[in-house]
């Protein structure tokens, strides 16, 4: 196993998650560890239970997309697995990840089942992006029996063919968090390999438990929420169908805000007003990137 493949995971201030994540992995297992300028003890702890971890440091931000492609690219291993700091792996979930690849030589991205801290079941797999209203909220969901075939799987964990993503390239470098995974999964399947979600592997995701939330992380995370679905939306249906939905997101995430500074629901009014501006942003040509995260990868 540990001569097949490489695991890659990106890090920002995750020092309350990460310990459990290096635990989960075997030893023997190589580690790429890319590091987005975090302040908090991350990297000690990765020193402390992963030595030998290769330890690639951004010193300013570059989001998860520009960070798992930097992984990905020391990788020298016929496979990666990606895996979210926040995540807790398993030798057999792992074993069961390559034991897939092995089966279905037609598919190059296998996603494990996911469960949280607490033993539910987290939705990591779906139909591709446009499709999903159709289903409605997935409440009550339950494991696969078996292996299927999915349009969708959760970047927080999955096993990739190192030969297909040079193929099909790596993240989008325009997106700085949020969608890349559907952006990466519709360009695997557009290239003709199938994306598999693996009924045998399970792992725990613990769901943004790496970070410490804050009035600033929130207008972060719905800001580059609604810029990156805009610049999904430009980038598979062009400039028109980005202006329709971005016109449909300004007027409902606008009302929503203004409703909600009414009634004092101030998180509410703020994260809809992110939402908003993110929007707008993506629309006129805002880069999600920060100017100064240019040339510093």
């Amino acid at each position: 196993m540990h001569t097949r493949l490489t695991v890659v995971t990106v890090t920002h201030n995750g020092g309350l998650v990460i310990g459990g994540l290096l635990d989960s992995l075997p030893a023997q297992i190589p580690l790429v560890v890319v590091d987005n300028a975090s302040t908090d003890n991350t990297l000690d702890i990765i020193a402390s239970k992963r030595p030998n971890a290769t330890v690639l440091r951004n010193e300013i931000g570059q989001g998860y997309g520009r960070g798992a492609s930097r992984g990905l690219n020391a990788v020298e291993t016929e496979f990666a697995l990606l895996a979210n700091p926040d995540s807790v792996l398993s030798e057999d979930a792992i074993k069961a990840l390559l034991a897939a690849a092995d089966t279905y030589p037609d598919a190059a991205m296998f996603g494990p089942v996911h469960k949280t801290g607490d033993g539910r079941i987290e939705p990591s797999h779906d139909v591709e992006l446009w499709r999903r209203h159709l289903f409605g909220k997935r409440d009550g969901e339950v494991s696969p029996d078996g292996d299927i075939c999915v349009e969708f799987v959760s970047g927080a964990v999955n096993l990739v063919r190192m030969d297909v993503m040079r193929k099909v390239g790596f993240y989008d470098p325009e997106v700085f968090l949020y969608f890349e995974d559907d952006d990466m999964c519709m360009r695997i399947r557009r290239a003709g390999y199938s994306v598999v979600v693996v009924a045998q592997s399970v792992v725990v995701h613990l769901n943004s438990g790496s970070v410490r939330p804050n009035a600033s992380y929130y207008w972060e995370k719905f800001w580059h929420i609604a810029w990156s679905r805009i610049h999904i939306e430009r980038k598979y249906r062009g400039q028109a169908a980005a202006m329709r939905l971005a016109a449909v997101d300004t007027l409902r995430y606008g009302v929503k805000a203004v409703a909600n500074a009414i009634v004092f629901r101030g998180f509410q009014a703020r994260r809809d007003a992110a939402r908003c501006a993110g929007t707008w942003a993506a629309l006129w040509g805002v880069r999600a990137i920060p100017p100064e995260a240019e040339g510093h990868l």
